[in-house]
């Protein structure tokens, strides 16, 4: 994707509780008022618990820079918002809704649809109940149209775990690249793709970049599924054909020109769902999570034991974390349901019973075979293989960092290096077999090893010559090939006469005993 400069959207409404307000009295309480929200890591409002023993450094949460005081002349102008807030999160929802509805056959098509099926509409929308009201405090911040809240029902149905054919992965969706544009980390420990503040973060920046880009968030929201090169591409093609450039102009692919009605026929369902015969679930207008910090290495299942939570429950707030341990130097924070928070907190600084991690990063010295690998960090190659994902036939390559058991002797965590740029590599184990070639006229170790790609070394040692030697014309040569099987029946190697299968362990031949 290429960069473009980002740009805000307009909204309706502005962060609660920090209002606009048409009087210079009440400016003055306004200031006061902003000091209530606090700016933490991807959690703009909710408090920020630590198992440092202290509070975390906060700082005011300005939307748009220091607030100025309003003139008489100007009061008339702005709107009042009212100071009565939502009791719950479908009716915030609403009032922030900011976008031109789209009307078409397409999306009464998409109505019936959702509305044909109330049981995934249940299924989804009590998914979202965890991460939604995050989601609609982060555009509010941001004052974008509250009805983008409502995006991940149509890219994963709200599942942080989804994962597309195309590789594009969590609740956002994102691609791989694309993420990585988004600062999205994606390594051996952890993929924040998935991960429920970084992702919503890059969602949005990347929804203000493609509006500041199309100035239309119908069109915005087809380049966030189709790209922005092609829906520029299509727009410039309508240009030069005298044609119209909206979002219904455009000839896109049925994805993309089902991706907006799709939105809006969930919009239409949550404002008026009586209207759909469809019940949403209480979501109350309040945190689902807060954020903790924490300040050591530590098991998924032991944090999740700390705070008192089912597994799957504490899997489902931190999503990226595909690892059973949580580094803290690349994972700083962890979500909690908002009453487990200080749960968590109060039973992790009284844990007394031995390490909070039992996984560790070990980083392979050279490639190697996954039996070596496991003989050298003390596990079982089977264990080993499983933990890692290591596939059959594969060597582990050098610089690989690999998830190992942490014994006594490891007291330090894991550096902020390794969580932060840990990846596994594999090369495919290599079959060699032994086969002779006839020299040419004037061939050497140097030109046999050239032709056949190999080291002039090996050439050389097979054939119990020097590295400079040549040959005469017709020599039986004897070189070790690569074959694409991964091995030679008794029945082939019987028809090759003078060939035979012999494993190797990495992808350069070498020979084990000069005898053949």
């Amino acid at each position: 994707m290429t960069p473009h400069d980002h740009a805000t959207a307009a909204s309706k409404f502005p962060v609660f509780p920090c209002f606009r307000i048409a009087s210079w009295a009440f400016v003055l309480v306004t200031a006061v008022l902003a000091g209530c929200a606090t700016q933490s890591p991807g959690l703009p409002s909710d408090p920020v618990l630590t198992t440092s023993g202290g509070p975390a450094a906060t700082k005011p949460l300005l939307p748009n820079g220091p607030l100025q005081p309003i003139t008489p002349g100007q009061a008339g102008s702005h709107q009042i918002a009212s100071t009565e807030p939502p009791k719950e999160l479908w009716d915030r929802i609403r009032r922030g809704f900011a976008m031109p509805d789209l009307q078409n056959e397409l999306v009464t098509d998409r109505e019936q649809w959702y509305a044909s099926r109330p049981d995934y509409i249940q299924r989804m929308t009590e998914r979202s109940s965890k991460y939604l009201f995050h989601i609609v405090e982060e555009l509010e911040r941001r004052q974008m149209p509250t009805e983008l809240a409502l995006l991940p029902f149509i890219e994963s149905a709200f599942n942080p775990q989804a994962v597309s054919s195309a590789k594009a992965a969590g609740m956002w969706q994102f691609m791989p690249a694309t993420g990585k544009y988004f600062d999205l980390k994606q390594n051996a420990f952890r993929d924040d793709r998935r991960d429920v503040l970084a992702s919503t973060r890059a969602a949005l920046d990347y929804l203000q970049k493609l509006h500041g880009m199309f100035g239309d968030w119908h069109l915005a929201l087809a380049a966030y599924n189709w790209g922005e090169g092609s829906v520029g591409r299509a727009i410039a093609k309508n240009q030069k054909a005298g044609l119209g450039t909206s979002y219904t102009d455009l000839n896109m692919p049925a994805e993309t020109r089902l991706y907006v009605p799709k939105l809006q026929a969930v919009k239409n369902i949550v404002a008026n769902p009586p209207a759909f015969r469809t019940e949403l679930p209480l979501i109350e207008n309040h945190p689902y999570f807060q954020q903790v910090l924490i300040t050591r290495d530590i098991d998924v299942a032991l944090a999740a034991r700390l705070a008192d939570v089912k597994i799957e429950d504490f899997k489902a707030l931190n999503p990226s974390a595909h690892r059973p341990v949580i580094l803290a130097a690349g994972t700083p924070q962890i979500l909690l349901p908002w009453d487990n928070a200080t749960v968590f907190q109060r039973n992790f600084e009284a844990y007394t019973q031995g390490q909070y991690a039992s996984w560790t990063a070990w980083t392979a010295p050279s490639t190697m075979n996954p039996a070596e690998a496991a003989r050298r960090t003390g596990m079982s190659e089977a264990d080993l293989r499983g933990v890692n994902n290591i596939p059959p036939r594969m060597l582990i390559k050098a610089g690989s960092t690999l998830l190992v058991p942490r014994s006594a002797k490891i007291e330090t965590d894991v550096t902020s290096h390794i969580a932060d740029t840990a990846q596994v590599s594999f090369s495919p184990e290599v079959v060699t077999r032994r086969t002779t070639v006839k020299a040419r006229k004037g061939e050497s170790v140097a030109t046999i090893a050239k032709r056949y790609g190999l080291s002039a070394s090996s050439v050389a040692e097979w054939n119990n010559v020097s590295t400079s030697s040549a040959f005469k014309l017709g020599h039986q040569v004897v070189v070790y090939l690569p074959v694409k099987t991964r091995s030679v029946s008794a029945g082939q190697a019987r028809n090759r006469g003078n060939v035979k299968a012999v494993k190797r362990s990495t992808a350069k031949p070498v020979v084990k005993s000069k005898k053949r």
